[in-house]
């Protein structure tokens, strides 16, 4: 539907409805990678300031030495992490948040917060959904 203004924006739509079809699959490729289980848990844990790599795979449970590295290397280029390489015997590596990445930190909070706050809620509902056999 078009008007004076051009076209209406789809009722229903929320946010999508302001951002152009073109850029609907960069902003998923973006959603995609900092929604995933791994980055907001990374994000979260280098709230307080630059953490060792062997201190996030201590502090992120189930996460292995590769999905940490790959984690932590798209985080990176996406510039939400910074790397930093201390020229030291033996070698040290920290990573830390990024400017861009301190406007993410409180909506990754938040949705901790509300995941901490609704398991019970959710693994109760998980459990009724599960056929018996």
């Amino acid at each position: 539907m078009e008007h004076a203004a051009g076209p209406v924006p789809a009722a229903g739509f929320g946010p999508c409805a302001a951002i152009p079809a073109e850029h609907m699959d960069f902003i998923r490729q973006i959603l995609d990678r900092i929604g995933d289980k791994w980055s907001m848990l990374i994000i979260a844990l280098l709230e307080d300031g630059p953490m060792r790599y062997t201190d996030l795979q201590r502090n992120v449970p189930g996460i292995s030495q590769r999905m940490l590295s790959l984690t932590l290397r798209q985080l990176t280029q996406d510039g939400l992490v910074t790397r930093t390489a201390y020229a030291e015997v033996p070698p040290r590596v920290e990573y830390s948040l990024t400017h861009l990445s301190q406007g993410l930190l409180d909506i990754v909070k938040q949705l901790i917060g509300w995941a901490s706050d609704h398991h019970e809620e959710i693994r109760q509902n998980r459990t009724r959904a599960e056929p018996t056999h």
